[in-house]
């Protein structure tokens, strides 16, 4: 038999898939579905914590829960010279960045190569489809390659990288590494998605032909919506084999 609180998202999940709750409709309060449903708040809110986790329910802070309008997928591609998660087939995107000064320090110190302390320009930047959050993104450079006053908040993101390609030198190797984690608080209350909504997070780090690390970013891509994909391109030797 199931719990109250499967029977409970079954019930609402049937409501959404049939059409009885449309892409956008706000549920009745958490109170009121309680007392419709017959169970304690908590255990309502846990069977909403299941929707929300399958990506058909989002919660909006102050304003309640909404059935979750159809989601546009984003697709990291690979070995891109800039920290770019946006599908060229999505709807355009509106990108606020925020640059600031911050200190090399721990896994940062260890990600750039530098000693701790060292100063670098951390660039912020929070892509949003119409006013929901789409991906994030922490990019790291070396101060004397990016100085903060050089990158103002009121630049566009294509601005921003467009700028980044013109004082550092030219990337000579990109290493990406891939986890699926769940997102911490503060990133889970930026995309507003569920703390147990798990997501795609990238470490990428670009060197230049001396071996120096230019570039550190941190992207981070909900899981629901996410995909990553990589070309490997193979160089075929086709000199005649020597008998």
């Amino acid at each position: 038999m199931p719990s109250r609180r499967n029977a409970i998202a079954d019930d609402l999940r049937d409501r959404i898939v049939t059409g009885q709750l449309k892409p956008g409709d706000r549920l009745p309060s958490e109170a009121h579905l309680a007392a419709q449903y017959m169970v304690s708040t908590p255990t309502l809110r846990n069977a909403l914590a299941v929707l929300q986790a399958e990506g058909l329910v989002e919660k909006t802070h102050g304003k309640g829960n909404f059935v979750r309008r159809p989601l546009h997928r984003i697709t990291y591609v690979g070995g891109r010279r800039t920290p770019d998660a946006h599908s060229m087939d999505l709807a355009p995107l509106s990108v606020t960045v925020h640059t600031t000064r911050v200190q090399a320090r721990g896994h940062l110190a260890s990600l750039l190569k530098m000693p701790t302390g060292s100063p670098l320009t951390e660039i912020l930047c929070l892509a949003h489809e119409d006013e929901r959050p789409h991906s994030l993104a922490h990019i790291y450079v070396p101060c004397d390659l990016a100085p903060a006053a050089g990158l103002r908040d009121s630049l566009p993101y294509e601005a921003v990288v467009t700028r980044l390609m013109e004082l550092r030198p030219p990337p000579a190797e990109v290493r990406e590494e891939i986890s699926v984690r769940l997102p911490t608080p503060e990133e889970a209350s930026t995309l507003r998605i569920s703390s147990a909504l798990a997501v795609l997070a990238v470490t990428r780090q670009t060197a230049d032909t001396a071996g120096r690390v230019v570039e550190a970013a941190l992207l981070v891509l909900p899981g629901d919506r996410a995909d990553a994909v990589f070309t490997t391109h193979y160089v075929i030797d086709e000199r005649p084999i020597k008998a």
